[in-house]
C-alpha cells in the first residue's frame, strides 16, 4: 500500500470514527421513593456538628452542583482545602474526590461526613440524629422497613439521590442525537477542541471525570498553597499535582475553576489549560469558539429537583 493511500484511508477511518463523547441518556432508572428521602438528607444541616452545614452547603444542585467560593465552609465556619467540585452527573465519575481516594459514591460520603471541617460527625452521632427524628424514623421504615435507621441507611439513600442528579438534553447531547444543529462557531469549537488535544482528556460520557492527569503537563504548574493531589494517597513523586480530570458537563455554570480556584471565567479556564495543559497559546477567538462550544454543555435540571 502505498502512502497516499494509506493517508487517504486514515483520514477516511478517523472521520467516521464515533464521537468520543457520548450523550446522557435521556432517561435513567432511578429509586424516586429513596432519593427523595437522600435529598431531604442531602439538605439537612442537623448532619453537621453544629448544626450548620448540609452536603448543599458546598453542592448548590440548584446552580451547577458546585461552590461558586474558592474553598467551602463547614462546621465553625472552617474553610476547606479544595474548591468544591460538581456533584451533578457524578455517577459517571470513574471515581470520587479530586485524588480519586473513594471508589464510589458510597465510599465518598464517609468523607465529608467525618472530616472534622465539614460535618465532624460520625456513623452513631448520625444515627443519634435520625432515630431521635419521628419524621425520619416513619419515613425509613416506610421506604426501608426497619425499626432502628442504620448509618448504611443513610448512605445508601443520599447515593440514590446523587444517582439521580443527571443532566440530560445539553445543546451538544441533542446535536449527537441528530435533533439539533451547533451555529457555525459552537462547531468550530468543538473541532478545535479535537484538533488541540482538549479531548484527550475530556472525553465520554461525563467529558471528563474518567482519568487522573498531571496539571501542567508541558509547563510547571504552580500554586502558593499545597492541595491535597494523588501523591496524598499514593506517596508517590511523580504523582504531585495529578488530579482527576474534571467534569466539564455544566461548566457554564460552576465557575470558579480548578482544584484552586484560580480561574474565575471559562475563557481563563481555556488559556489556562491550553497553555500548561496543551503547550500553545490559542487565539481570542479560538478561546471564544472553544468557550461557546463548552456553553453547549449544560443540560436539563435533574429532574428529581423539579418534582414534590
Amino acid at each position: 500500500m502505498n502512502k497516499l493511500l494509506f493517508f487517504i484511508l486514515l483520514l477516511t477511518t478517523l472521520s467516521n470514527a464515533q464521537e468520543p463523547i457520548l450523550p446522557i441518556p435521556k432517561q435513567s432508572e432511578i429509586d424516586h421513593p429513596k432519593a427523595k428521602l437522600g435529598q431531604e438528607l442531602f439538605m439537612d444541616t442537623r448532619f453537621s456538628s453544629d448544626n450548620s452545614t448540609s452536603c448543599l452547603s458546598c453542592h448548590n444542585v440548584y446552580e451547577g452542583g458546585a461552590d461558586s467560593r474558592d474553598v467551602s465552609l463547614g462546621v465553625g465556619a472552617q474553610s476547606g482545602d479544595i474548591h468544591s467540585p460538581t456533584v451533578l452527573n457524578a455517577r459517571y465519575n470513574f471515581r470520587q474526590f479530586w485524588n480519586a481516594r473513594a471508589k464510589d459514591l458510597v465510599e465518598q460520603i464517609d468523607g465529608p461526613i467525618h472530616n472534622p471541617v465539614e460535618h465532624n460527625m460520625d456513623a452513631k452521632r448520625v444515627e443519634k440524629v435520625l432515630n431521635e427524628s419521628t419524621s425520619y424514623q416513619e419515613k425509613f421504615q416506610e421506604i426501608y422497613g426497619v425499626q432502628k435507621i442504620l448509618y448504611s441507611h443513610f448512605v445508601d439513600a443520599i447515593v440514590a439521590f446523587e444517582n439521580a442528579l443527571y443532566t440530560p438534553n445539553a445543546k451538544f447531547d441533542k446535536y449527537l442525537r441528530g435533533e439539533v444543529q451547533l451555529s457555525e462557531k459552537e462547531k468550530e469549537g468543538y473541532t478545535l477542541f479535537k484538533q488541540n488535544g482538549c479531548i484527550t482528556c475530556h472525553n465520554g460520557i461525563n467529558i471528563g471525570g474518567n482519568s487522573l492527569q498531571k496539571m501542567g503537563t508541558f509547563k510547571e504548574y504552580k500554586t502558593p498553597k499545597i492541595f491535597p493531589d494523588r501523591s496524598f494517597i499514593t506517596k508517590k513523586e511523580s504523582h504531585k499535582n495529578v488530579f482527576k480530570v474534571p467534569t466539564l458537563r455544566n461548566i457554564a455554570l460552576t465557575a470558579p475553576y480548578f482544584h484552586d480556584a484560580s480561574a474565575k471565567t471559562l475563557q481563563e479556564a481555556v488559556e489556562t489549560m491550553s497553555h500548561f495543559n496543551l503547550g500553545i497559546r490559542l487565539s481570542k477567538e479560538e478561546v471564544t469558539s472553544i468557550v461557546l462550544f463548552l456553553n453547549t454543555l449544560t443540560g436539563d435540571t435533574p429532574s428529581i429537583l423539579e418534582s414534590h
